[in-house]
């Protein structure tokens, strides 16, 4: 069920059997040659979407631009400050709180976006204690990188021993072919195969370092086979940890 392909009495309907909604956040950012600009953002939203749509629990519109400051030397990227980030996942989370909502299941794409997100929990929970008596405010926010789930890094492991990197990796890839097969594209041999790696410092490092955006990965070996294996990991573990926490 997604909230905004239902109307208001659908939402208040769900509100009366569960205050828990999953948030896909993400990034819009390069990856690589061959990668969708989209990618952070596309990967927890097609998860979150099927595990949404197989056990009956309401999955929020993707907050799909974080923080890329460091992939702005290639074209497309879009990045927020801190600052912003911060300021508009407080606006989301009281807009739902106001509704009724208690738990809130942020489903993450992007590892640059991770201190952001913890820091904009701070700021709500500052907000949220501050608001009324007692110390122990109902709301909660959780926060869980797509694959951190139980047992997705060892499948990507399996399907991808060698290149699979850390940035514009296979796996990535992968789920966003399987998740929209109609804009695979699947390229020749990248040069070198395997990329290299290194640190990440400001944009224009980056891409003097790495030229076409990858970073000891090999996404030539993506394929929508590989991203049905790791869809499938990834809905078994968020529809288990969800249900979790939204009964705490």
């Amino acid at each position: 069920m997604q909230l905004h392909l239902s109307t208001w009495p659908e939402i208040e309907a769900y509100l009366a059997k569960s205050k828990a909604i999953i948030i896909p956040i993400g990034s819009t950012e390069q990856h690589g040659p061959t990668g969708l600009l989209g990618t952070d953002a596309l990967c927890p939203e097609i998860i979150s979407r099927r595990a949404g749509d197989e056990a009956g629990f309401l999955v929020g519109p993707t907050f799909n631009v974080g923080q890329a400051q460091h992939h702005m030397s290639f074209p497309g990227t879009i990045t927020l400050k801190p600052s912003t980030m911060i300021a508009a996942m407080k606006d989301w989370t009281e807009s739902l709180q106001r509704h009724g909502f208690e738990r809130i299941y942020w489903l993450n794409g992007h590892g640059g976006n991770i201190t952001t997100i913890t820091a904009a929990f701070s700021e709500i929970y500052h907000a949220v204690t501050f608001a009324g008596p007692g110390n122990k405010p109902s709301l909660r926010c959780h926060l869980r990188n797509w694959w951190d789930l139980p047992g997705v890094m060892d499948q990507c492991r399996r399907l991808f021993p060698v290149g699979e990197g850390s940035h514009a990796t296979p796996s990535e890839i992968s789920v966003t072919w399987f998740g929209y097969p109609e804009i695979a594209r699947p390229g020749g041999e990248l040069s070198p195969k395997i990329a290299p790696t290194g640190p990440i410092l400001d944009a224009e490092d980056y891409r003097r370092r790495f030229p076409d955006g990858r970073i000891g990965s090999d996404p030539s070996q993506a394929s929508i086979e590989a991203g049905e294996k790791i869809v499938a990991m990834a809905v078994q573990g968020v529809i288990q940890e969800f249900r979790q926490f939204a009964a705490t």
